[in-house]
């Protein structure tokens, strides 16, 4: 699947006005989307685009860059159980991401972590991939890529039957909220051009993860049941639904995706 062509033509010129010369610090592109949204297809297309058009680039994605699951475990054991499994704030690794931000912005070869999601650990190094010197273009992609945490008042109601089951106390989404506000900054305030991929509404959300998910059962014959699925979206449904609301008042670039992720439109 291929972005949209106009969609694709946009970020691409909004991006190329931006990017510095050889020897400057690269340019930091936040692509924040939904799970489904398309944002990693956007991303691998801005790379291939600009590494043929002679601009060293690197795709970060902040699914590479969680916790191993060694820490996760013993974030559920000692927090919340539900720590365990990855995903939103709290779970990431921040001081791995502003290293790797930090080696790229120095101008040298960067080893870009990579995330085994079916061993849900993190991949040994001599996986990973390894940007090329002078990188001028990082694309830091992820479904909470520039974030803000929510007002504490908020946290008191579950809004889904996760939160109303199994935190009922809000420990866990207090926890999260609180890690989104005082450790990702440190990430996210590099960022320097930040883009969002709109869903038209969380429940879509729902349907284009239930169509990844059936797609990887029909290639593979492995992937999470429909409810599996709905328990695992409700884990992401506070901080999606507060992206969605409050993210396009302050994005460089809106996107806003219809229910076959075509664009709506493009608004700067």
């Amino acid at each position: 699947m291929s972005p949209d062509a106009p969609v694709l033509g946009a970020v691409v010129d909004a991006v190329a006005d931006r990017i510095g010369a050889p020897g400057t610090a690269p340019l930091v592109l936040g692509i924040c989307g939904s799970q489904g949204s398309g944002k990693s297809t956007l991303a691998t297309a801005l790379a291939r685009h600009f590494e043929d058009a002679g601009v060293a680039t690197a795709i970060l994605s902040i699914d590479d860059i969680y916790l191993t699951l060694a820490e996760r475990e013993a974030l559920a054991r000692d927090i919340h159980p539900l720590l365990r499994t990855r995903g939103v704030p709290g779970t990431h690794d921040i001081a791995l991401g502003r290293n790797v931000l930090a080696q790229l912005d120095a101008g040298v070869a960067t080893p870009l972590p990579r995330f085994d999601k079916a061993q849900d650990d993190r991949a040994p190094r001599e996986e990973w991939d390894v940007s090329a010197p002078d990188t001028r273009l990082v694309i830091l992609e992820g479904w909470c890529v520039g974030a803000r945490p929510e007002a504490e008042q908020a946290l008191v109601t579950p809004i889904n039957a996760l939160e109303r089951d199994e935190d009922a106390d809000s420990r866990w989404r207090t926890y999260v909220n609180t890690a989104l506000g005082r450790d990702y900054p440190a990430l996210f305030d590099r960022i320097d051009m930040l883009i969002l991929l709109a869903a038209p509404s969380f429940e879509t959300v729902f349907a284009w993860r239930t169509q990844q998910e059936h797609a990887l059962r029909t290639a593979t014959g492995r992937g999470m049941t429909d409810e599996q699925v709905t328990r695992f979206v409700f884990h992401y449904e506070r901080i999606t639904r507060h992206i969605l609301a409050e993210m396009p008042g302050r994005a460089d670039l809106v996107i806003r995706l219809a229910q076959d992720r075509s664009a709506v439109s493009i608004d700067s």
